[in-house]
């Protein structure tokens, strides 16, 4: 990933909190003499390991826990807020006219080679673990154990459980700061401008950057 000094995220926590608020990410792996990429949610354990170790599980079906080889780096992009940014919003714009539009973005890239795991005990515990951490915010969260138990057995033979200890990860954070000041402040009046949830989201991201 291209980290120009202004954008590269240094504070490991913060490199955390995305994985954790942005669960979903892409899995990049080997694939014959090409690459695959699959989107799956991943647990982060940050007690685990000097940069954590993420969980997740596959369906058996997907080649990837097969394919991709041992001893080859994976790769886990985690992908936060996004959004647009018009030059109009520019206090440049008015005094120059040099301008043009830009992105900005949040991402994470976490390295490492992946394990795989077919003990049911670990599996019952990634998808419990999975579950219950998904459903806390439900006014009557669902568990696993909700379901007949010889249900949850049958699924569970047709996935497989895949981990992956971290030992490299970068973040960017494209949040504009290397526009002026004013830029800034008149990004944050675009994105309030243009409401909506994402929007809003980058608005404070671009205002905690000041």
């Amino acid at each position: 990933m291209y980290l120009p000094p202004a954008f590269k995220m240094d504070d490991l926590a913060s490199l955390h909190e995305v994985m954790r608020r942005y669960p979903l990410a892409t899995l990049v792996t080997k694939a014959g003499d090409g690459v695959a990429a699959d989107h799956i949610p991943f647990l982060l354990d940050t007690a685990s390991g000097d940069l954590g170790v993420l969980r997740a599980h596959v369906a058996r079906a997907n080649p990837l826990w097969h394919a991709h080889p041992a001893t080859a780096e994976a790769l886990v992009i985690f992908t936060g807020p996004d959004h647009y940014i018009s030059p109009s919003w520019y206090a440049t714009k008015r005094e120059t006219g040099k301008v043009v539009p830009t992105w900005n973005y949040v991402a994470v890239h976490a390295h490492g080679r992946l394990r795989v795991h077919d003990d049911p005990a670990w599996l019952r515990r990634q998808i419990d673990d999975l579950t219950n951490l998904h459903e806390a915010g439900q006014p009557s969260p669902w568990a696993v154990a909700d379901a007949p138990e010889e249900f949850i057995a049958a699924q569970m033979q047709a996935i497989v459980g895949i981990e992956m200890l971290i030992t490299r990860i970068e973040g960017k954070s494209k949040l504009s700061q290397n526009r002026s000041h004013a830029d800034r402040l008149g990004v944050i009046d675009g994105l309030t401008a243009s409401g909506g949830v994402a929007a809003g989201d980058m608005a404070k991201r671009v205002a905690q950057e000041i």
